[in-house]
């Protein structure tokens, strides 16, 4: 066998009959795509939210006047497995809705008794005595009651923070529990004594005067959202005389002024002057930057403590899971809290997680059609998912459903069109000069923010499980 001996570089080239792919390389342009970013996401909440223009840069929302009974969650803190309420934070219940005596309400947190329950112990129970107001620091409860045929059915489910029992410390005698209330996990609460109350009670005039002016109030007519009643007369005969009335409006609405969110682009000149072909290195550069404040503009829509949907949602519209994980069952109870639910917001953890739930029981939800895409449904309301809603360390994330729309009430985003420099509804790039250094800077700046008409267009599904534990 005959071996040829390798031919050198020299002579490969001189052996060469057409033009190598290297040489031909430098004569031609490689195919390239744009600059491609990771953090773009689908961004549906953008998408759903009517955007009502704000000219003056606030947005006022005029509701009737409604009558504040503090529907707040408590706070509380331990030293090792011992619990307490802090003090101020009593100043949730509607009994002590405004009240700001702090040695009254550290007597009274100091008069609370702290109480373990298993699950499925009895709480309270319905036709007792109720002498004591239930304050849950850990764990989940529910309240049941007596259905028409003698079933149990359950009324509600409260978890971390919530209270109970509260009418149980005003009133000149005792009452009796109009329910059930019984512990579905381990729980933790704290009871206070009416017994104790009313001992404090009478020992501070200004308490006195808080309770009787609480109680005032919840003798005025009002209709059950809260709101002042509008006198109607119906059904009568002859020539009665008609109620008068009028409908009364809160006296400081509330107002909602633009965020922002901007940044400073910086391109050098030489970049922008030599390397423009085939793609506009300024351009391109504005084109991420964009994306990135979009990015922050739905984050911020959602986490921001002011105007942020998670921060937003009333607490009467804050629903528990029954398990843990999102099931049918808890999307229901979500649903229900209001009319003409638009949308359902979940992390795309949480769709899965769902997902799962259903498959557990045997359901299995058409999608829809929703804005030329076929998504997640239940009931017939598109599930979107949305990156921006947290997940916390213990593996829990949120369910956010909305009404949207100003004709609606529901919820509706902000913004304001027509502004200098306007490179996109409501976001505008303005040059700021070339520096020392050659340097081109851009300010682009986004105004926004998000307004809830009414309580009920937003409601919150809480401590969705995303992680198995095993039991659900």
């Amino acid at each position: 066998m005959t071996i040829e001996p390798a031919l050198s570089a020299d002579t490969e080239e001189a052996a060469r009959q057409s033009l190598s792919t290297a040489a031909a390389r430098n004569l031609a342009t490689t195919t390239k795509t744009p600059p491609q970013m990771q953090g773009i996401s689908s961004r549906w909440l953008l998408r759903v939210l009517p955007w009502v223009q704000v000219d003056g840069g606030t947005y006022r929302v005029n509701r009737r006047l409604s009558f504040v009974v503090g529907d707040g969650k408590l706070t509380f803190t331990n030293i090792g497995d011992r619990v307490s309420v802090v003090p101020e934070e009593l100043g949730e219940l509607p009994v002590l809705h405004g009240f700001t005596d702090g040695a009254v309400l550290a007597d009274l947190a100091g008069r609370c008794e702290q109480r373990e329950y298993a699950a499925g112990e009895v709480i309270a129970q319905s036709g007792a005595e109720a002498d004591y107001a239930v304050l849950i620091a850990h764990g989940k409860v529910t309240r049941h009651t007596s259905g028409k045929y003698g079933n149990e059915v359950r009324l509600k489910l409260l978890g971390d923070c919530d209270y109970f029992g509260d009418s149980a410390l005003t009133g000149d005698e005792p009452g009796e529990w109009p329910f059930t209330a019984r512990a579905e996990t381990r729980v933790i609460a704290l009871l206070l004594p009416r017994a104790a109350f009313l001992a404090v009670r009478d020992a501070s005039p200004a308490l006195a005067a808080q309770v009787s002016s609480y109680l005032a109030q919840t003798e005025a007519r009002q209709n059950k959202h809260g709101e002042a009643e509008i006198e109607i007369s119906s059904g009568h005969d002859g020539e009665p005389t008609l109620p008068g009335t009028f409908v009364d409006y809160e006296l400081s609405p509330r107002e909602y002024d633009l965020s922002v969110a901007q940044t400073v682009l910086r391109v050098h000149s030489r970049v922008a002057d030599l390397y423009n072909q085939p793609m506009n290195q300024v351009e391109q550069q504005l084109k991420l930057t964009i994306e990135a404040l979009r990015e922050r503009q739905e984050h911020e829509l959602v986490n921001n403590t002011d105007f942020g949907l998670l921060h937003n949602a009333d607490l009467r519209q804050r629903v528990q899971t029954h398990s843990g994980p999102p099931t049918p069952d808890d999307l229901d109870e979500l649903l229900s809290r209001r009319r003409e639910t638009k949308v359902l917001l979940a992390h795309p953890k949480a769709i899965a997680a769902f997902a799962k739930q259903c498959t557990k029981a045997g359901i299995y939800p058409a999608g829809a059609e929703y804005l030329g895409h076929r998504v997640p449904a239940w009931r017939d309301v598109p599930l979107l998912p949305c990156n921006k809603i947290p997940i916390g360390k213990d593996h829990t994330t949120s369910i956010i459903a909305m009404r949207t729309g100003e004709d609606n009430q529901g919820v509706v985003g902000l913004h304001q069109t027509g502004i200098p420099d306007e490179y996109q509804p409501s976001l505008s790039v303005r040059f700021m000069g070339i520096n020392d250094q050659a340097v081109m800077s851009y300010l682009v700046s986004a105004y926004y923010s998000a307004a809830v008409l009414v309580p009920d267009a937003l409601g919150v599904l809480e401590n969705v499980e995303i992680v198995s534990n095993g039991n659900s």
